[in-house]
This record gives C-alpha cells, structure tokens and sequence, in this order.
C-alpha cells in the first residue's frame, strides 16, 4: 500500500510539474518605426534546427493580420505541417500584429461614404514604405534569411499584398492573395496595372463564395497580371467555392503555399 500510495505521489507531482511548463512556438520583438512613428509587434516563428545550423539560411513569409490572436498561430501551424511532410522548406514567419489595419492596408478613397465610414483610412504607401524601409532590413539584420520573400494577405490584407504586386513587386517574390477586397476605390487599383520591365514573382489567388463583386474583381486580377505584357510572372488563380470569407484562409494558405513551393512553378489556371 505504501509503495502505491508513493507511486500515486510521484504521478501527481509529475503532472503538477508538466503543467506548469510553457509552450512557445515563437518570439516576441519590438520594433521601432520612424515612418509610422510608433512601435510595432512583431510575432516571429523560427523553423526546428534554426538554432543548430548556424550557416543555413531561411526562407521569410511576412503575414498581414499577424496578431497572436489573428492569423499568426493558425497559419504557422501551416507551414510546421507542410514543412514536416517536405511540401515545403523550412521558412521564417513574421507576424504583422496590427495596430489599425484599415489605416495601413488602404489607399486613399475617393468614395465619400467610405471616408465617413471609415475615417482612418488611406495610408497604404506608409505602411508599404515601412516594409520596406525598416522591416525587411530589421528581419535581414536578426535572421539568417535568403532572397525567398513571401508575403501572405486576406480581404483587405489582399488588398495591400495587390498594391505591393502592381505598384512595388520587387518588395517579394511569392504572394498569397486570399480575398482581396480590390472594391476599395471603386476598384481602381485593377487600373493600376501595368508593368514597364518583366517581374519576377510567383502569385497565388484565391477566393471563396464571397459575393459576385468580391470573386469578379479576383478573376479579373488574375487576368490582368496574365496578359502577354507581363513576363516573367507566374500566376495561379483558385476558386474555392467551399469556402466563404470567413473559412477560406487557413485552406487557401495551405493550398497556395504547396503551389508556390512546388518543384515546377504553376501554369496558369483559368
């Protein structure tokens, strides 16, 4: 009875003691911004074996929506997984923890209720000129990274990742566009497209049942970055007519990165 009773007193305090442990699948850092003019968050997931190998360098997704309590550990989770089953290379994730995302994915509107309804918008080129400016090289500068950068953006964040492509593609070259909410000024940003050199990138896009205006604009992007003006693109557009705005990105993330890690890049699907 004795030796049970220790044995039971052994258990418990082996189970107290486990759960007091903590479980992490990334950092926290701070990062000063003198474009913005305020500090943002930065959630980083570093692949297993990054602190091993010290010579190997990564590939970096950047994540729009990229608050702990958004998109960042549902779709690190992605990549862990596709990493695991060789879909995909291991690769760092860094979340973007918003502060005001319809401040700093839009661009200026000239849509009056819009303005009224949404009063703080209209500032994308800051946003897009503090990932530039001081975000990559900050990433650059802490990380073991390689020239493989991927951005990750939904419905608005769409939007956003769409102004990088057609106004700035050199930022990446592999996109993730789910959703783009390319309403946004009366879709103007469709009229923006138009590349003087060939681009080199590789774009994934995909959209749900999200109302005809949302899935028209994303096909019609699709086919605007397909015509024979622009070279050197490789484009994938995914219908996901299983999906609706609220469920599509967790499988649009998984199925767009499969695509843009394959072997071979994608042939366009119209």
């Amino acid at each position: 009875m004795r030796h049970l009773l220790f044995l039971l007193g052994l258990l418990y305090i082996s189970s107290t003691h486990a759960q007091t442990q903590p479980f992490s699948i990334g950092e926290v850092r701070q990062l000063r911004s003198e474009v913005l003019s305020e500090t943002r968050t930065l959630n980083i997931y570093l692949p297993e074996g990054y602190e091993k190998d010290t010579s190997q360098t990564y590939p970096v997704i950047y994540l729009l929506d990229g608050s702990a309590n958004e998109d960042f550990i549902h779709v690190t989770g992605v990549v862990q997984f596709l990493t695991m089953i060789q879909q995909m290379p291991p690769s760092i994730i860094v979340g973007i923890a918003n502060v005001d995302r319809k401040r700093d994915f839009t661009f200026p509107t000239t849509v009056e209720a819009d303005k009224k309804a949404y009063p703080t918008t209209g500032h994308s080129e800051k946003f897009i000129r503090f990932v530039e400016q001081e975000l990559q090289p900050f990433v650059q500068q802490h990380f073991r990274t390689n020239k493989v950068r991927t951005i990750v953006g939904q419905s608005l964040g769409g939007l956003l990742a769409s102004e990088i492509l057609i106004t700035r593609p050199q930022l990446f070259n592999r996109y993730v566009i789910v959703s783009p909410s390319l309403w946004w000024d009366n879709e103007s940003l469709l009229a923006k497209i138009k590349y003087s050199q060939p681009v080199d990138a590789q774009v994934f896009i995909a959209v749900g049942t999200e109302g005809k205006q949302m899935e028209h604009d994303a096909k019609l992007l699709s086919d605007k970055l397909t015509t024979p003006v622009v070279t050197g693109m490789s484009v994938r557009f995914a219908p996901m007519p299983a999906e609706d705005h609220l469920t599509i990105l967790h499988h649009a993330v998984y199925k767009g990165l499969q695509v843009l890690n394959a072997k071979k890049r994608a042939k366009v699907k119209r």
